[in-house]
């Protein structure tokens, strides 16, 4: 039975779920219908489809995971299943990564100014050199998939020591996802990296152009803010994603005592793939601008709900 903090921590959890697939899935289908409208695959049509794709389904593999564990562990130690899970969410978590940082780096090659060759290379060549970068992806693949563990039923089946089981299972698992994050963790510096560089920008700039005497900012400082905002939450939600993955793997191996530790890691890292996601539709204007025109119906009909009741 769950206490009052667990049953808490899971409606939270929900919560975060049902935004983050509707949020994801609604950038994903406001990107394909501008495709189809426009007759033209852009390069940030493709970024964003893939990302919120990405996410998307790496949400439903956070949470079905999180699901089994709790209330069908059995599963996990008669059947390949966990393993299935696994590949799914390597290739969705390295696939969500690779776009976010694609999307990255597009705005820095728009929005930074730098008079550096190689930087005037990039940016006049940046369809190119973002559709090399997701191609890259391909062989994170390559390099991820060969550090995979043996699924756990192997092990099972040869041995009798179910406690030394889940031991070896759990510094295997630990040794494995270090492995195979080590292409993500490349791609977070390489992040971090754009960051600093658009800070830099930025910060040149405003010693160039001041503020108006109105007060107000120019669209290039503007720009740069708002991409700034972009980036930075992504660093900051990635970082706790990780930590939600350390804290719900601590939790799992040690459950049912530390059930309260493996729900709260679940939902730490559902923070993630919703939350970026929902400051990337408030940064775009195009994507806010339709997200408000998806609510105000919503809100017209509910102001005429409440007239109706006497």
């Amino acid at each position: 039975m769950l206490n009052i903090v667990e049953g808490l921590l899971i409606y939270v959890a929900v919560s975060e779920s049902v935004l983050g697939v509707l949020g994801n899935g609604f950038i994903g289908v406001v990107s394909c219908i501008d495709c189809v409208k426009s007759k033209n695959i852009s390069t940030v049509s493709l970024i964003l489809t893939g990302l919120a794709s990405s996410r998307f389904c790496l949400i439903w593999m956070i949470i079905t995971d999180a699901y089994i564990r709790m209330f069908f562990p059995d599963i996990y130690l008669f059947g390949n299943i966990s393993q299935y899970i696994v590949y799914l969410r390597i290739i969705m978590n390295q696939s969500s990564t690779w776009f976010a940082t694609s999307l990255s780096i597009f705005y820095f090659l728009k929005i930074a100014n730098y008079s550096h060759c190689i930087f005037l290379w990039l940016k006049c060549h940046i369809n190119r050199v973002l559709l090399l970068f997701m191609g890259s992806l391909l062989i994170s693949w390559l390099f991820a998939f060969p550090s995979i563990a043996k699924p756990s039923t192997n092990n099972i089946m040869k041995n009798r020591s179910t406690t030394w089981l889940i031991t070896m299972h759990k510094s295997e698992y630990l040794t494995n996802q270090i492995l195979l994050n080590i292409g993500v963790i490349l791609v977070f510096v390489l992040c971090l990296i754009t960051c600093f560089l658009l800070i830099t920008s930025l910060w040149r700039h405003n010693r160039k152009t001041r503020l108006s005497a109105t007060g107000f900012r120019d669209p290039s400082t503007e720009a740069h803010i708002k991409a700034m905002k972009i980036l930075v939450s992504f660093i900051i939600l990635f970082i706790l994603y990780f930590v939600g993955t350390a804290i719900q793997i601590s939790g799992s191996s040690t459950m049912p005592e530390n059930k309260l530790l493996f729900i709260i890691g679940i939902t730490t890292r559902l923070l993630y793939p919703w939350g970026h996601s929902l400051i990337l539709m408030l940064g775009n204007r195009k994507l806010k601008q339709d997200s408000l025109r998806v609510l105000k119906p919503l809100k017209c009909w509910e102001k005429e709900k409440l007239l109706r009741i006497p």
